[in-house]
Order: C-alpha cells, then sequence, then structure tokens
C-alpha cells in the first residue's frame, strides 16, 4: 500500500487534538476516523476529503480538486485534492476544517458484523 507517509504524518498532527481519531487501512491508502466517521484519507499523493454534498460542488470548481470515483461510481461529499492543492498551510487546513465541519453532521457506517464459521 503505497501512500504518502509525510502527507498522513500532516494529517496526524492535524487531528491530534481530537480525542477519537483512529487510523485504518481503507481506499489503498490510510484513513482517518474521527468520531467513528471517515473524515479524511491519504491515498498515493492525493488527500481525500468527506465534505458532504453541501460542499461538494463549489469544492470540484477549485483548482488541485477532483470528485471521488469509487468502482466507477462519483461518490458525491467525497474530493480529492492533489499534493499541489495542500502545498500551503493555509490550502491544507482549509480541507482539513472543511471535512471536520461535515465529521460532526456526517453519519457513521453501519458496522458491518463478520459471522461465526
Amino acid at each position: 500500500m503505497a501512500f504518502n507517509e509525510r502527507l498522513a504524518h500532516r494529517i496526524r498532527e492535524a487531528l491530534a487534538h481530537l480525542p477519537d481519531v483512529e487510523e485504518k487501512k481503507m481506499f489503498h491508502g490510510i484513513c482517518f476516523m474521527v468520531n467513528g466517521k471517515m473524515c479524511l484519507c491519504v491515498r498515493l499523493d492525493e488527500m481525500l476529503c468527506r465534505i458532504g454534498p453541501d460542499k461538494y460542488a463549489e469544492a470540484l470548481e477549485m483548482n488541485h480538486c477532483r470528485p471521488m470515483i469509487h468502482n466507477g461510481r462519483t461518490m458525491t461529499g467525497f474530493v480529492f485534492v492533489s499534493e499541489e492543492g495542500i502545498k500551503k498551510k493555509k490550502d491544507f487546513e482549509y480541507w482539513v476544517n472543511l471535512a471536520l465541519a461535515f465529521n460532526k453532521e456526517a453519519k457513521a457506517s453501519k458496522k458491518v458484523v463478520k459471522k461465526k464459521k
């Protein structure tokens, strides 16, 4: 699983003040779950942000931002931001804060219960 460790470290530092952050391997990278909900991920050199449907269209108009397409389906409310779009601290913080703001209202995914064999 190849992802930008430096970017993952930046996200860890940005979320360090929060009490409930967990890291999980997802989307061929590493995801940061906040309060049990997917918030930010690192995949290759991009940051995946869960920003919700209300900010989605506006975000796609910004430079260095593209939609998330998973299994051929566009995932509304999720965007990838390239490394170029988060080089500056204020740009990085913008995306992190946008994802954290949506996280407060986002619903957690249903827990998958594994059946015993």
